[in-house]
């Protein structure tokens, strides 16, 4: 029988953050072969924020968002830390008309976070897992954090997911031994020696970043399914949009068994929470940093309905699973559809919590609470969630074929602000998220009606004085810009590029395909 705790104990925290996780990875979420039960285990305890964003197209500013309440231009973290600005730009012959702002490459000390918050009320903070948000003296340690593993400036797993894991934050297992497995287990352990004593724990998972690695018995069962669900296999799994090749179907046997391998790494934690009699104690929240990896990267999933992933300014770029279960507060299985972010997070934690005289500072989120207990988006004060307007700056190219960009996001309509010039002269595009979830048609296209047009020109009022109030940084003309260079290199991305990743992809459904050989434990089906 399971100890109930004390009422007046105040409630514990568990986050979980997956990386590059798509917004359709997992089986609760409508994918027709890669499995989650343990994640979707949550969404069915709390409620499910079915339009859930990250603050960011890319890790590290949605990250800081996340720890500080705040859109990245306010923190100053607007690309992944170690992503080349400026004139660096031009040495990795991207030949792009602009080069990208500069940002901030640590999470600078002067921006309370969640888990100093956490810490000056009394709870035992407790970290594990990626990090990204600046190298020493700025580890998880320096940010409020009393306990860090695993964290470092690295962005992925530095050995790949199987020991040795070559990170000075965290020791090694066995040779073999699986990177989600250990980060769950670690949090568990974790949960088990604080058991009696509030706490807020982050897990971080570096899954399912790449490299895409998994075990040898993970990967056959993943290549059984994909080669069941799909008759006939398709043939051609790529279209090129815009800069670069995206991935338009799930089939990637290996993706699969690192969903997989993360996923028991969460059961781990919730089975912690259950055995301690903490689960009716327990704040969860889950969510993704990005979108899915479609391309670049390591083009390992898709997002469709939504177009774009990880990197890029469409909703396949920033929709996230977007989880929070609060005993006693949400209504098990409950769904919103109001749009919510990842700055949200802090005040939600905080108002559930009754922390909020611990804030020194106005925050950029809005708390979620009036949503999880029911009492609407309109009782949260000001305008509420349903009135206000979500906003995103990312002033850079990235690898994963994304512009340069800033979007605004009210009601359903979304504008794209667009930094270089394009066809036409109009650099802003226009959705229905609606009618169109899929970003296909810009209502600013050919001739568009009067009231369409006010439409944009207000919207573009709203993001441009937003852009202003946060000084955002904005990315500059590369005078030296050749158009010739630039051209060459789509070329060879539309051609070459394509029918390498369509042999590559189709190669890992062979009945014979073998992993590389530096991956520990890949062949052992004891690895996870």
């Amino acid at each position: 029988m399971t100890k109930r705790q004390p009422a007046a104990r105040p409630p514990n925290v568990l986050f979980i953050l997956a990386d590059d996780l798509g917004w359709s990875d997992l089986s609760g979420e409508g994918s027709p072969i890669y499995r989650s039960p343990h994640i979707d285990r949550i969404a069915a305890g709390g409620m499910r924020f079915a339009q859930g964003y990250a603050a960011c197209q890319v890790c590290s500013p949605s990250r800081a968002s996340i720890l500080t309440g705040l859109y990245p231009p306010r923190h100053g973290i607007t690309d992944w830390i170690g992503a080349r600005s400026g004139a660096a730009w031009r040495e990795i012959e991207r030949h792009d008309r602009l080069l990208p702002a500069e940002y901030e490459h640590q999470l600078r000390a002067e921006h309370l976070t969640m888990p100093q918050l956490f810490q000056n009320a009394g709870y035992r903070t407790f970290f594990a897992g990626k990090w990204h948000l600046g190298s020493e003296g700025s580890y998880p340690e320096d940010r409020g954090f009393q306990t860090n593993i695993g964290g470092w400036e690295h962005g992925g797993p530095a050995g790949g997911y199987f020991a040795p894991y070559a990170n000075p934050k965290l020791t090694d297992g066995d040779d073999g031994e699986s990177l989600p497995f250990r980060l769950g287990a670690e949090t568990a352990r974790f949960i088990d020696t604080q058991r009696n004593e509030p706490f807020f724990a982050f897990l971080s998972f570096y899954s399912v970043h790449g490299p895409v690695q998994t075990s040898r018995d993970r990967w056959q069962r993943y290549r059984d399914l994909a080669a069941r669900s799909a008759s006939p296999i398709p043939t051609r799994r790529f279209a090129f949009d815009r800069n670069l090749p995206v991935r338009q179907v799930q089939d990637c046997p290996i993706y699969g068994g690192m969903i997989e391998a993360m996923d028991d790494g969460v059961g781990l934690v919730l089975d912690a929470l259950d055995r301690n009699g903490l689960t009716e104690h327990t704040i969860v929240c889950f969510t993704s940093d990005n979108g899915g990896v479609s391309s670049g990267d390591c083009y390992s999933t898709a997002n469709l309905p939504l177009r774009g992933g990880k990197g890029r300014q469409w909703e396949g770029g920033i929709r996230e699973p977007f989880y929070i279960r609060a005993p006693g507060t949400t209504t098990p299985g409950s769904r919103s559809d109001v749009p919510a972010s990842g700055i949200d997070f802090f005040p939600t934690l905080v108002e559930i919590a009754g922390l909020q005289g611990g804030i020194d500072r106005e925050l950029d989120g809005t708390s979620l609470a009036p949503l999880l207990t029911g009492a609407g988006p309109g009782d949260s004060g000001g305008d509420g969630l349903l009135g206000r307007d979500l906003f995103w700056h990312y002033p850079h190219y990235g690898n994963q074929g994304g512009d340069p960009s800033s979007i605004v996001r009210s009601g359903t309509t979304k504008l794209i602000h667009y930094y270089e010039p394009r066809r036409g002269g109009n650099q802003d595009e226009l959705y229905d998220l609606a009618t169109d979830p899929g970003e296909r048609e810009d209502l600013l296209a050919g001739t568009p009606p009067t009231g369409v047009v006010a439409h944009a020109r207000e919207l573009r009022g709203r993001l441009d004085a937003w852009l202003d109030e946060t000084d955002a940084r904005l990315p500059t003309v590369d005078a030296d810009y050749d158009a010739a260079a630039a051209e060459e290199r789509r070329s060879q991305l539309r051609t070459v590029l394509m029918d390498e990743l369509e042999e590559e992809h189709a190669a890992y459904l062979h009945p014979d395909w073998q992993p590389d050989d530096e991956w520990w434990g890949s062949q052992a089906a004891t690895a996870d």
